[in-house]
């Protein structure tokens, strides 16, 4: 069994992208400039967000961190974005989600302008990374794949099952693993809530992605020997022999599971760190295709 470490390839990626950065800076270049929309004190989100402020002043981008109260209208909100979209200073946009019940996720997600989409959830980048042509690929997906790169496994021909459907996650991880591309060509199959026979479905399975949000789901009876398993979840779990009070939980039980495969990764320091990793990598190149 072999680790998977996020927190390796995420650093390697992030330093590529400082010496680049420092090059732009050198020849009198633009300097990327992500702009990110707080909505509301959500814990988990002022988490998410605070990282990716600090990755891009750890790389040397600009960045600006708006923050909304959860109060905002939603007719407001797509105001704040529509002045991004007319900022030529700002390359990236990126509104963190969830938003508050009373503002549809669609709407904001369609008011970002393609080019500066960095997140990868605008139709227009949807429909092209579906046609494999150029685009901004969401930043879980690509971060994924980033990661099968960095360790050189040929995924060429092998059958992958992804357990869950999301547009954030299991959606683009199909396409992406489906891809005439190295990593990719993997046969695949998507599961969900109403899916039959999961187990048996997974031990028919090379590689196992788990993007569904539930802790520890995946158990070592649902993995066969030298499968690669890829864990997307995360999740907080009351624990009182923990200083913070909870312990942080994938959806693979990654004790158990991780002695039948040849790669997993774990949680946290696996696919988290790679998922902001490919932000930055998707803001970097939002520049460049302007300037």
């Amino acid at each position: 069994m072999k680790i998977l470490d996020g927190q390796l390839v995420s650093q390697a990626t992030k330093d590529e992208l400082k010496i680049k950065v420092a090059q732009l800076v050198a020849e009198g270049k633009k300097v990327p400039h992500l702009a990110a929309v707080l909505v509301g004190n959500n814990g988990a989100s002022e988490t998410y967000v605070g990282s990716k402020v600090r990755t891009c002043e750890e790389i040397g981008f600009h960045s600006t961190l708006i923050r909304l109260d959860e109060s905002i209208s939603e007719f407001k909100l797509l105001e704040t974005i529509e002045e991004l979209n007319n900022d030529m200073d700002v390359d990236g946009i990126l509104v963190q989600l969830p938003l508050p019940k009373h503002i549809s996720d669609e709407k904001v997600i369609n008011a970002i302008h393609p080019s500066k989409d960095v997140d990868g959830f605008h139709p227009v980048s949807v429909g092209k990374m579906v046609q494999s042509l150029p685009t901004f690929i969401p930043a879980t997906p690509h971060g994924i794949m980033l990661m099968l790169e960095h360790y050189k496994i040929n995924t060429k021909g092998m059958h992958a099952v992804v357990i869950g459907r999301s547009n954030i996650v299991g959606r683009p991880m199909s396409i992406l693993l489906s891809a005439n591309s190295n990593p990719g060509n993997c046969t695949v199959t998507i599961c969900h809530s109403h899916t039959k026979n999961l187990r048996e479905i997974c031990l028919q399975a090379d590689i196992i992605v788990a993007a569904l949000g539930r802790p520890e789901f995946v158990k070592p009876d649902m993995v066969k020997d030298g499968a690669i398993v890829i864990d997307v979840g995360i999740t907080r779990v009351p624990d009182a022999t923990k200083k913070r009070g909870y312990a942080l939980k994938g959806d693979v039980e990654f004790d158990t599971v991780a002695p039948k495969c040849s790669w997993i990764t774990p949680v946290p320091g696996g696919v988290g760190p790679m998922t902001i990793a490919a932000l930055m990598t998707n803001t970097y190149n939002a520049c460049l295709l302007k300037h």
